[in-house]
């Protein structure tokens, strides 16, 4: 559990890393096998840190049961499921960002061009923050305990399975906030580790829930002033 734990703080650790050295060259060009690759790093970067507890909470019971004489799926399954769900949004937003930069609606520093399309990903986002699919999702993440018991499959595919479940919830929890990332800049690293930061707090912190709906107005609020005085 601690060698997988070490593991995750290095993955995160050389995704930020990388991610670094990226916003180091502004203005470079990249195909879209490069785009997809940053954006497949740039959410290990982001989610691997809020996905943890459910990462070590799989990796806990598979040590309880080592000790009781029955192996389960190595944890690793677990997070390269978590991570193939997220390596899916990265084509979505890799795609995305290409038909954009296609339409002249990003600047060379990939932010939005346009002060409309600024606001309308506000506007979504915050929207998207008060719905019931985005408080099922977040339920799913904040809850590892009852997520297991729900979503539980025995052997290497079903930790797979699992982890891959796992990430498409919190796919579902975030995928609008990711997209914030076209709005100031997808290589603003200052903003990359502010929607990060966000995340985490939205899924652990105890006032998560109150905090991901107080954001959907501030976010809706900002979207409209942008509108209105672009």
């Amino acid at each position: 559990m601690v060698g997988l734990a070490a593991g995750l703080a290095a993955i995160a650790g050389l995704a930020w890393f990388y991610l670094w050295g990226m916003a180091s060259m502004p203005g470079m060009e990249a195909g879209i096998a490069m785009t997809l690759v940053m954006w497949t790093v740039m959410m290990a970067a982001m989610m691997l840190p809020s996905a943890s507890p459910a990462i070590l909470l799989y990796a806990a019971m598979v040590r309880k049961n080592a000790e009781r004489g029955v192996a389960l799926a190595a944890g690793w399954l677990f997070v390269a499921g978590y991570l193939l769900a997220w390596a899916g949004f990265g084509v979505v937003a890799a795609l995305l960002q290409a038909a954009l930069e296609h339409a002249g609606l990003l600047t060379p520093m990939l932010s939005a061009a346009s002060p409309w399309l600024s606001g309308a990903l506000l506007l979504a986002a915050g929207a998207y923050q008060l719905t019931p699919l985005k408080n099922l999702c977040l339920s799913k993440c904040r809850e590892p305990v009852q997520f297991f018991i729900t979503h539980w499959h025995p052997g290497p595919v079903g930790a797979l399975r699992m982890g891959a479940a796992h990430g498409a919830y919190c796919v579902g929890c975030c995928w609008v906030l990711m997209l914030l990332l076209f709005t100031l800049g997808v290589m603003n690293l200052a903003w990359v580790a502010l929607i990060a930061t966000f995340v985490l707090a939205e899924k652990l912190l105890p006032a998560g829930r109150l905090s991901s709906r107080f954001a959907g107005v501030a976010l809706i609020l900002a979207g409209l002033t942008i509108l209105a005085v672009p």
